[in-house]
């Protein structure tokens, strides 16, 4: 129990002093100033902006007019706008209309916001005209310099989120107190990161990324606000991190916005994969990946409760005063992070309130309170987000001999894993953020054994290609079986397999880190 009770006063005791530091460090907020002081004095990126519209026929119509309103030169921006399964005649706003690249999706259904975008990354893979992209919702509204302060922000950055201005004059009480948390947040703890050159999450909603960084890796991941935070924790890991922007402001209506935060689950789990992903030399990765373990006030306040009352009274291994002092400098903290919050007087006291609504929340949905609920209400729990895809295939040893085997491509909870089966033999990955680098490890396992995949992803014909996914499932065939005749690379899926099979060379992992790091130093 001692033991238990120092590892959470070291927590909480971290957390106040990198609180406080956040709360000093947004008092100065004079690097956003300037930066959109001279915005447009900026060289202009090439950018494209995507609008993705489910149903905002009377949103999405004022949105293009405020483009047409840009203070950003027309020349160096292109609008596309995708219409997903809209059943209220939003491609009549199109209509002899140039201003616009319209893709409307019809007769499939709602395909979602992730698959219709991740379409239309596609398409635009090969433009080499396009230097970013701006994701943006169609509910959104924007001012005249909304593009000039995007160009500006990405002289230093590679992908950007910014801040979203609610609306709340018809907003509930509840809603009003959600709506206080937002902004709180965003105008102190995600602006006091930023400052600190520290990652964000990215947001859908509004959201700037340099072409560069989604050709490398093949996709946005814009499913919900889980995959949200894994796309951003893989910025992080290739040093290319998202950052939040507050001069990047969009402004929606309370009618069509959704307060979203990431499940503690799904945050446990990108912990647990992201941490044994750490390296000493990406402190970006590193913290962005501490960050996920960040408590609520319930959580400190409790436990600060426990271990003065206990410290108080009984031995522990700092003195009660000390234990007193970081709660004071939590407490000092929050007072500090006020002053630059942008909060008004009523808005404060609906942000004190915050907290009971978050405890409300929390027992609101413990398992059996949620199972009674769902009964009463007669509502069937869904089971966990979780798909599989098995194929056969076969492992092949340096002698050429062919042992059957199975795979089983895995996706829980946004996170991928592949199990190998061999007879009653398995090797399951651990869970990574992308499924190709699942395949990797199961790549890298054989190998060191002397076998390979008989896969097209194990194959030297084969090369990636970017699909819309961040899984990367797609590429190309450039080998001539069945013919030679047939002279056009033709598509393919990295668990495909031909009889014009050779095994393409797997680098050693350690080999490969020992050459980034030379190259590291060389540089």
């Amino acid at each position: 129990m001692e033991f238990i009770l120092d590892i959470l006063y070291i927590y909480v005791a971290i957390y106040s002093l990198y609180f406080l530091a956040l709360a000093i460090r947004n008092l100065n907020d004079k690097p956003f100033k300037i930066e959109k002081r001279y915005s447009q004095y900026d060289e202009k990126d090439n950018l494209a902006v995507v609008i993705y519209a489910r149903n905002n026929r009377i949103t999405l119509e004022n949105l293009i007019k405020e483009l047409k309103m840009q203070d950003y030169p027309v020349d160096n921006f292109r609008v596309f706008v995708i219409l997903d399964n809209c059943s209220d005649n939003s491609e009549q706003l199109f209509t002899n209309e140039s201003f616009v690249n319209l893709i409307n999706i019809k007769d499939v259904g709602t395909v979602g916001k992730d698959q219709a975008i991740s379409i239309l990354i596609e398409r635009l893979s090969k433009d080499e005209t396009i230097d970013s992209y701006v994701f943006i919702d169609a509910d959104r509204s924007i001012p005249a310099s909304f593009l000039t302060t995007v160009n500006a922000a990405l002289v230093n950055n590679s992908a950007l989120s910014g801040e979203t201005l609610i609306l709340t004059d018809n907003l509930g009480p509840v809603d009003k107190i959600k709506a206080a948390y937002q902004k709180y947040h965003m105008n102190f703890m995600r602006k006091a990161r930023s400052l600190f050159g520290l990652a964000a999450s990215a947001d859908s909603g509004v959201f700037v990324i340099k072409k560069q960084i989604v050709d490398e890796i093949g996709s946005v991941d814009f499913k919900d606000i889980n995959t949200e935070l894994k796309y951003s924790m893989l910025l992080s890991k290739i040093k290319c991190p998202c950052t939040y922007n507050p001069n990047i402001q969009t402004y929606v209506d309370t009618a069509n916005y959704e307060f979203r935060k990431p499940r503690l689950s799904a945050r446990l789990d990108l912990f647990k994969n992201c941490f044994t992903e750490i390296r000493a030399k990406n402190f970006t990765f590193a913290e962005h990946t501490f960050s996920l373990l960040n408590p609520n006030i319930w959580m400190l306040l409790i436990t600060y409760a426990i271990i003065l009352k206990h410290s108080h009274r009984y031995y522990f291994f700092v003195d009660y005063k000390i234990v007193l002092l970081t709660f004071i400098i939590l407490v000092a903290g929050f007072g500090i992070s006020l002053i630059n919050s942008k909060l008004k007087f009523n808005e404060i006291a609906l942000l004190c309130l915050y907290p009971f609504y978050s405890l409300c929340h929390i027992i609101k949905n413990l398992p059996p309170i949620r199972m009674v609920r769902n009964k009463i209400a007669k509502i069937e729990e869904l089971p966990k987000d979780t798909e599989k895809l098995v194929i056969d295939a076969f492992a092949m040893n340096n002698a050429g001999r062919e042992l059957p085997c199975k795979l089983e491509f895995i996706s829980e909870s946004g996170l991928a894993k592949i199990k190998f089966i061999y007879k009653k033999k398995k090797f399951i990955t651990a869970r990574h953020l992308r499924m190709i680098d699942a395949l990797q490890e199961i790549r890298q396992k054989l190998y060191d054994y002397g076998f390979v995949l008989k896969i097209c992803s194990c194959c030297k014909h084969f090369e990636s290609k970017a699909d819309g996914s961040t899984n990367m499932l797609k590429g190309v065939c450039n080998s001539n079986y069945p013919s030679p005749s047939i002279k056009e690379q033709r598509p393919t899926l990295i668990w495909n397999s031909c009889n014009d099979f050779e095994p393409a060379k797997v680098a050693n992992l350690l080999e490969e880190l020992a050459e980034e790091e030379s190259g590291e130093q060389s540089h």
